[in-house]
């Protein structure tokens, strides 16, 4: 991959972006059960070029298309959000505490990652 795909995310300038950790999670798993991108393609009912370009990080996969590529490898979006969540952790050390809202209630916590919908 050139410098120019994945500009500092891999050259450790930035962190890297969400596409190219969850693209990673996803080739990382479909490779780990010994499936072609084409199998996993059509059970997920999406394209082989698609799930091709979200693997490398080119394309933004929506909900519905993160969704249904977690189904076919038999993840759901939880697992693949913990499975980016270390990506992201080993990629990137934790340079503040994280201001995180516990039930109204705000606490620090190093690492944490919260995520609203």
């Amino acid at each position: 991959m050139s410098n120019q795909e994945r500009p500092a995310a891999r050259r450790g300038a930035q962190e890297p972006l969400w596409r190219h950790i969850v693209g990673d999670v996803l080739r990382r798993q479909r490779r780990a059960q010994g499936r072609t991108l084409q199998d996993v393609a059509d059970v997920a009912g999406i394209s082989m070029p698609y799930l091709s370009e979200v693997e490398r990080g080119r394309k933004e996969a929506s909900s519905e298309m993160l969704a249904a590529a977690a189904g076919a490898l038999g993840l759901g979006l939880v697992d693949v959000l913990a499975l980016a969540q270390g990506e992201l952790t080993r990629a990137v050390p934790v340079r503040s505490t994280v201001s995180v809202l516990h039930g109204g209630n705000r606490t620090a916590g190093r690492g944490t990652v919260c995520l609203a919908a």
